[in-house]
């Protein structure tokens, strides 16, 4: 997919001119929020995928929030699994949600979940971008990504549903970068 800021539409002067916002989470109806909330994610360092149905009626189902966070369990520092925030799938679901709504199938990649502090720490000593404080290490944090979905319109997108901190991660290569989003203050950076 073009990143937002290459697509553009014909203007009548002939000059290119930049979309609209597609991806503007404000913009969505009360009835989107409260549909059933069906995730599609796959763990790509576990090799693990789910679909789950976990809120419906407006309450979540304990069986599917339970298998969800030992999905975002930490993979690389024992396989210790933490509850994780549900604010953060909310934000999870809202983003590969609203993306199906243009097309873009697919489930959500999970790079990071929760992070034991000790993990937290091998990491920051590798050169990993790890704060010290991570909301990793409290189950309010996920590093993600979604195929064929440029991280600028990612990250745009998870910063409109305005809960929490956004962190865009580029990297070259074909795997690309990567989202980081979280509970906690609103923030944006670039890492």
């Amino acid at each position: 997919m073009a990143r937002a800021s290459e697509q553009s539409a014909p203007s009548g002067s002939g000059m290119l001119e930049p979309p609209p916002d597609i991806f503007d989470a404000q913009a969505l109806d009360l009835e989107f929020w409260l549909r059933p909330r069906t995730i599609e994610v796959v763990r790509p360092a576990s090799k693990e995928r789910a679909k789950l149905l976990y809120w419906r009626d407006g309450e979540i189902i304990q069986s599917a929030y339970e298998d969800l966070c030992h999905l975002m369990r930490d993979v690389n520092g024992g396989n210790e699994t933490r509850n994780i925030d549900p604010k953060l799938f909310e934000t999870l679901w809202g983003t590969q949600a609203f993306v199906q709504r243009y097309g873009i199938e697919g489930p959500l990649e999970i790079l990071s979940g929760y992070r034991t502090p000790a993990s937290n720490s091998k990491l920051r000593e590798a050169g990993v971008p790890a704060a010290r404080q991570s909301l990793h290490m409290v189950g309010r944090a996920a590093d993600i990504r979604i195929a064929n979905l440029n991280s600028d319109v990612l990250g745009g997108l998870v910063k409109s549903f305005r809960q929490g901190g956004v962190g865009f991660y580029y990297r070259a290569g074909p795997r690309g970068g990567w989202i980081h989003a979280d509970t906690g203050l609103q923030r944006t950076w670039k890492g």
